[in-house]
Parts: C-alpha cells; sequence; structure tokens
C-alpha cells in the first residue's frame, strides 16, 4: 500500500477508488449510527465524512457494517473444500475466519496445515489460523499425527499463524502436566480454551497458564463465572453445538462485554439455509439484543481479542472489509466489499495437493471385531443429548443372543464401534449407544472428532461391516447402507474429512442420506454431525475411541459390562 496516497485521499488532496456514498455507518467504537460517506484506497478506508471519488456509489442511506468475522471454526467441519467454503460464508458477509485446523491435522500433522495455509493464500476471503493444542486430543484415541510443542514454536512463525487453538486436555493444565504447560510455552499466549464445566480453583489455574476465551460454556452460571474471571465468552450457534439461547442472557442483559460469536462447526445445509455469523445476529436480534450489540460481537469484538489489527470496525486506516444492509432489525445483507471491491461472484477453485488424499489406512478389519462377548446383563450405554456434544453415561440392562451382545431396537440401544484408519493396527472400539432411534440398518462416517478414525452406528453387524468396507473402498466419507446394500453415500477423499464437490451438491448428497435415514426410523437434524462428536474423549461424559469405550471424567477406557 502506498501509505502516502492513503495520507492524501484522507485529507482530500487525491480522489479516492471508491467513495460509497450517504451511508449509515454502524460504529462499532461508539456504538451509534452515522450518516456520512466511506472513502476507500487501494482497499483500505482512508476516511470517513464527504468525499468524492473516481466512482460513486450512492448508498442512499442503507446501514454499512464492517465485514463480518467467525472468532472460531473448523472449515474441515463443513465436509467442502475450502475453496467452497470460502465462497459460502463470503456471501453471507463473513470477510475474516480464525480457523482451528486440528481436524486435518489430526490426520496429516504438519503437513495438513501447510496445505490449510497453500489453500487460503491470496483468497478474497482473510484466514488466520491457530494451531492445534491437542494432536490428538487424548491419549485415549489414535490420531495420524501429533503435534509437539517443538511444531508449535516453529509454525508459529508462519504468516497469518495467530496463536495456539483450543486447549482441551484442562486437566492437564490446571494439574500442571509439563507436556501441556511446554505447549503454551511455545506459544505466544493468544490461546483459545476449551473447558466444559470447569469451575472454580482449577479454573483459575486453568486461566492463570494464559488462556482467555472458551466456546464450551453450557450454562449460564458457567459462562459469568468464566467472565468474570477475564474470559472471553465465545457464544456459539453451530450445527452440532447451539449455545445461543442458553448465553443470550450474558450480552442482552448487559452482564458481560468480553464476548463474540461463532459457529465452530456448519454443516452444508445448514450454511446455504442459515447463513453463519449472519444467522447467529439475526437470531439475536430476534431474541431481544440490541443490534449494534450483536454487530459489535461479530465485528470488533472478535478482531480485539484475536489481536487482527485493520479489521472489524469501519475507520480509517481499516481493510475495507464492510456488508450492506436496508435495515438492522431484519439483517439480510445485500451487498458485501472485500477490500474494497464488490463481491459480484467469485470463482476459486482448489489448488490441489497429493498428500490430502488416500489417507485411509485399515489393516485387518473383520465382522468378529464388532462382536462384544456378554460378561453380563448391564452396561454402559452412551446417552445422546440432541443439540449437545455432551452425552451421559447410562446404566441399562443388555440384550444377548448367543453369548453376545446385540442391539436392542426395541430400546433404543445400538451397537456403535471405531475402526482405526491411520496406522493399520487392527483396533476397532466397540460399544453402545442410546438416541438414534435407527430402526433397521447402519451408518457410518469418517469424520470422526477429533481423531478422524471410521465411525459406525448400527442395528446389526453385517450393515455395520458393509458400511465401514464402503468408506473404506470411498478413501472417506459418509453412508447408509441397509440389507448389506449401500442406499447413498458422500465421498470425502480429501484427507477423509472433505469433498471435492460443489457446496450445493454435497449439500444434496448429505439431505439424501439423512431422508434416508428418516425413512430408518432416524428423526433428529443432523445424524451423521451427531455420530461424528460420539468420539470424542474430551468432552463428557462417555464416548468411544478405537481404544474401548471412554469415560471422560474418569479420563479413562472402561468396559461395557458394569
Amino acid at each position: 500500500m502506498d501509505l502516502k496516497s492513503l495520507i492524501d485521499v484522507a485529507s482530500g488532496r487525491e480522489k479516492a477508488d471508491l467513495v460509497l456514498k450517504n451511508a449509515r455507518i454502524v460504529n462499532v467504537f461508539t456504538r451509534e449510527i452515522i450518516y456520512a460517506d466511506v472513502a476507500i484506497y487501494n482497499g483500505f478506508i482512508a476516511g470517513i465524512g464527504k468525499y468524492d471519488g473516481k466512482e460513486n456509489k450512492d448508498l442512499n442511506g442503507k446501514y454499512l457494517i464492517p465485514g463480518l468475522i467467525d472468532g472460531h471454526v473448523h472449515l474441515e467441519s463443513s465436509m467442502i473444500s475450502i475453496s467452497e467454503y470460502a465462497k459460502a460464508v463470503l456471501y453471507h458477509g463473513v470477510t475474516t475466519i480464525v480457523i482451528d485446523p486440528h481436524e486435518i491435522t489430526n490426520v496429516l500433522g504438519i503437513e495438513g496445515i501447510k496445505y490449510i495455509l497453500k489453500e487460503t493464500e491470496n483468497i478474497p476471503l482473510n484466514v488466520y489460523i491457530m494451531i492445534p493444542s491437542c494432536v490428538p486430543s487424548s491419549p485415549l484415541e489414535t490420531s495420524g499425527a501429533k503435534i509437539k510443542p517443538s511444531d508449535i514454536k516453529k509454525l508459529m512463525k508462519f504468516n497469518r499463524v495467530i496463536g495456539l487453538a483450543e486447549m482441551m486436555n484442562f486437566p492437564g493444565v490446571f494439574n500442571g502436566l509439563k507436556s501441556e504447560l511446554d505447549k503454551i510455552k511455545a506459544s505466544n499466549y493468544h490461546i483459545d480454551g476449551h473447558s466444559p464445566g470447569l469451575s472454580g480453583k482449577n479454573l483459575n489455574a486453568y486461566i492463570a497458564s494464559g488462556i482467555y476465551s472458551d466456546h464450551e460454556c453450557f450454562t449460564l452460571e458457567e459462562g459469568l463465572e468464566k467472565s468474570k474471571l477475564g474470559m472471553w465468552i465465545m457464544i456459539r450457534e453451530g450445527s452440532a453445538s447451539k449455545n445461543l439461547d442458553t448465553l443470550l442472557p450474558l450480552v442482552r442483559d448487559k452482564k458481560i462485554t468480553r464476548a463474540l460469536w461463532v459457529t465452530d462447526d456448519k454443516c452444508p445445509k445448514d450454511l446455504i439455509e442459515e447463513g453463519s455469523i449472519d444467522h447467529i445476529i439475526r437470531k439475536a436480534i430476534k431474541n431481544g439484543l440490541d443490534p449494534i450489540t450483536a454487530v459489535q460481537l461479530g465485528t470488533i469484538n472478535s478482531a480485539t481479542y484475536h489481536r487482527l489489527d485493520k479489521i472489524g470496525a469501519i475507520a480509517p486506516g481499516f481493510k475495507a472489509d464492510m456488508c450492506v444492509l436496508d435495515d438492522l432489525d431484519n439483517f439480510t445483507i445485500n451487498m458485501i466489499y472485500k477490500d474494497g471491491i464488490l463481491v459480484k461472484e467469485v470463482d476459486l477453485v482448489s489448488r490441489g495437493d497429493k498428500r490430502v488424499f488416500k489417507t485411509i489406512k485399515v489393516k485387518g478389519f473383520n465382522k468378529d471385531k464388532l462382536k462384544i462377548k456378554a460378561k453380563g446383563n448391564k452396561g454402559r450405554v452412551i446417552g445422546i443429548i440432541e443439540g449437545e456434544i455432551i452425552t451421559r453415561s447410562l446404566e441399562m440392562n443388555l440384550k444377548i443372543k448367543d453369548g453376545y451382545v446385540v442391539s436392542d431396537i426395541e430400546n433404543d440401544v445400538l451397537k456403535i464401534a471405531v475402526v482405526e484408519r491411520h496406522k493399520r493396527t487392527g483396533r476397532v472400539g466397540v460399544g453402545l449407544v442410546k438416541g438414534f432411534m435407527l430402526k433397521q440398518g447402519a451408518f457410518g462416517t469418517s469424520v470422526a472428532h477429533d481423531a478422524h478414525n471410521i465411525i459406525v452406528v448400527g442395528t446389526n453387524d453385517e450393515d455395520m461391516f458393509v458400511a465401514v468396507k464402503e468408506i473404506i473402498k470411498l478413501q472417506g466419507g459418509l453412508v447408509v447402507v441397509n440389507n448389506k446394500r449401500v442406499l447413498g453415500n458422500l465421498p470425502l477423499p480429501i484427507a477423509g474429512l472433505m469433498s471435492n464437490l460443489p457446496l450445493n451438491e454435497v449439500a444434496n448428497r448429505i439431505k439424501n442420506l439423512e431422508e434416508i435415514l428418516k425413512n430408518m426410523g432416524v428423526m433428529m437434524k443432523s445424524p451423521f454431525m451427531t455420530l461424528s462428536f460420539l468420539a470424542l474423549p474430551v468432552i463428557p461424559e462417555l464416548k468411544i475411541t478405537d481404544l474401548g469405550v471412554i469415560d471422560v471424567n474418569k479420563f479413562k477406557i472402561v468396559e461395557v459390562f458394569l
């Protein structure tokens, strides 16, 4: 950027490239609406006031807000390529995202992060990266890679790497575990948190380490306690976890100011039908939040927390990333400016990278590995809570046949299994789950947080076996099977996590799979996403990995039988 010319435009000595005239500017600093022009030079805002440019665009009193910021998102969870994701969110006014690529990093390690950096270079979306802190997320699973403190130190030097992503091993932090403290020391001390339910002195210890945010607050009291101790509260409204209704009173009633919006995970269907941060803002306003506050949480608050200069506001020297709206109450975005250029049609293609393909490596998998030999009549069952990624640990009577535990369709107790797919270990963890209401067949996916092994649930071993074999054949994907026949699939060849198909086609395929599952009894909104989180061994209470059933509260592998 030519600094002298920017100053000359701001002072009125030179004409701006573009002037957006007669705008109602939402000032996120003073919480007021300013009626003025915005002068743009070389992708940056030169001045606010009365200007004329080489090109003038009269907004006729429309509202102008800063480009929206998603403060924490795993873009791999959208199951679309990075180029498709960028197009999807940009059209919803999101001009900046802060990502935690721990999904692809769990599969490919540092090479996965390099792939993300390459794919997001010089695209019309600001992409900043937080280095995954927990790869693997725990020692209770098998991932494809490991990120060490020395790796973190090296990666912190990369352009657009701004901090350390969610520190999920919160017990390791508050207990002073050397491995976790070394990761913190290797970072620049800008660290996202992840500490569901943490309270009291252990919370104090966690924050004292330098961790100042959390997106895992499930109650109002939890959010308030963490805020009182200085944490930024990331209010999450994604596809799998929705905390807006619970946490909105924190900002609506002006109890806290250090808060920002995040999606965390967003599936293709929801991206198309709802949007991204714009959807959260609309919902928050509808539920009584002041529109300017809602905009602040989606712009300047995210930028401030993440130490991002020159974005998040409409002010001299800031990037000319802005959205035009007819009104704030309905919050429908009708124009987006990225770097001062009106976004009309985004033409992005994946650059391609051989290292992200052919990552599904399974050895010695057969139907016998899905069996659970009976050792009693009572067992532990993972209890799904729809709309949450936490689960309950249930104690239930089990159905036994010929000396083995089988799915109890009548009581909605189904077999669930995780098949290791990174290192050809042949490991398969088998357990039981309640909540899917599946009446026949099986379905599975290679998206299984965070290690992303293959996870499958079903009413019988034969269909579960066919589902896993199909995922292996596809080199990653979503699959539905019934009567040993594949009824539908979505290939995910990019690291077993993402498709190389267009967003609409991916969304339509997922919709078709969900319709098939409805006919098989599954009524929940996002069954594949719900299934994917059942393998996450850092979120209470009961989960499953390739090593077996995990009691997260005790942080250990437990028997299915009581």
